[in-house]
């Protein structure tokens, strides 16, 4: 049943990609092809199923948001990450700036961009790039995530409102570091060369309560997953999240390289990847084909039925 109803799903989502547009505000990606679509599931008994274009590598975006905030918890603990950026829904584009500088001095939450940048500033002192590229590899479950450097120069040469937002923090005293650099390394993170794959593997390490379901080891926290999750159900769409909570009701976190991962508890990671875009930045056809495994397969939180 699987098997078919992830094809269907994957057809479905097919047929809302023209509605959509690539993310063409960071010129490398406006070159993606807007008609791709990949669906990959892993479940935790080790069968993969997926269709379309599942090898074709992308950018992670904001999907590196989870990854980032996952580590920050397992250095820095639960209190002093949310001393820094709140847990709060802020209802704004995620690269808006209007609430950081009318509403709080911190970060409403870290799946926005102002808010994953304080958490790269608390990583920064302890995590070298390539400690965190290991990290992504391992949570990941893919050896063969690299940075993308056209996209990295790319998001560098746009990047002044991420600098700015970097500036603002900084203004504040919520961000203590180098400016520049604690940007930068946000630029490299969400540069990260990633596939369907990928992400289904990352769903399925959170499924499975931060446990490899290869080899058995815990890379996360029974707490930092469930922290994690809680954050990508209720800011993980940006400011569709309400919606996408309501239609889908999976945990999931989407960037604007079109991936979408999705973790449903001790079921399945799921990982799609289709970068033309909705308005809010999430991916058209991924959304729709989440939106048709939730219902077909009873996936959402809230539903008496199971698939």
């Amino acid at each position: 049943m699987l098997q078919e109803t992830a094809k269907a799903a994957w057809e479905y989502g097919r047929q809302f990609l023209m509605n959509g547009r690539v993310a063409d505000y960071i010129p490398e990606l406006g070159k993606a092809n807007p008609v791709y679509l990949g669906l990959c599931i892993k479940t935790p008994d080790g069968k993969t199923v997926e269709y379309g274009d599942v090898e074709q590598r992308f950018t992670m975006q904001s999907i590196c948001k989870v990854v980032c905030l996952a580590a920050a918890l397992q250095q820095e603990g639960f209190d002093k990450v949310f001393s820094h950026v709140m847990m709060e829904p802020s209802g704004d584009a995620f690269n808006s700036i209007l609430k950081l500088d009318t509403a709080s001095n911190r970060p409403f939450n870290p799946m926005i961009n102002a808010g994953a940048i304080e958490i790269i500033n608390l990583l920064a002192p302890t995590f070298a790039f390539s400690d965190l590229l290991e990290f992504v590899r391992a949570i990941c479950m893919d050896d063969d995530i690299v940075l993308d450097e056209a996209v990295y120069r790319s998001e560098s040469e746009t990047g002044d409102r991420n600098r700015a937002i970097g500036y603002l923090l900084k203004s504040k005293d919520v961000l203590t570091g180098d400016v520049l650099q604690t940007v930068d390394l946000y630029f490299k993170l969400c540069s990260l060369s990633i596939t369907a794959r990928s992400l289904a593997g990352l769903g399925l390490v959170l499924a499975n309560g931060g446990v490899h379901p290869e080899n058995g080891i815990r890379l996360l926290s029974a707490q930092t997953v469930r922290t994690v999750k809680t954050l990508m159900f209720t800011c993980g769409m940006y400011d569709r999240s309400g919606e996408f909570a309501v239609r889908v009701g999976i945990p999931c976190k989407s960037g604007v390289g079109g991936g979408i991962m999705a973790s449903v508890e001790n079921r399945m990671g799921i990982g799609t990847f289709g970068p033309s875009l909705d308005e809010k930045g999430n991916s058209i056809g991924g959304g729709h084909a989440l939106e048709y495994l939730s219902r077909e397969l009873h996936l959402h939180i809230f539903d008496s039925e199971t698939g």
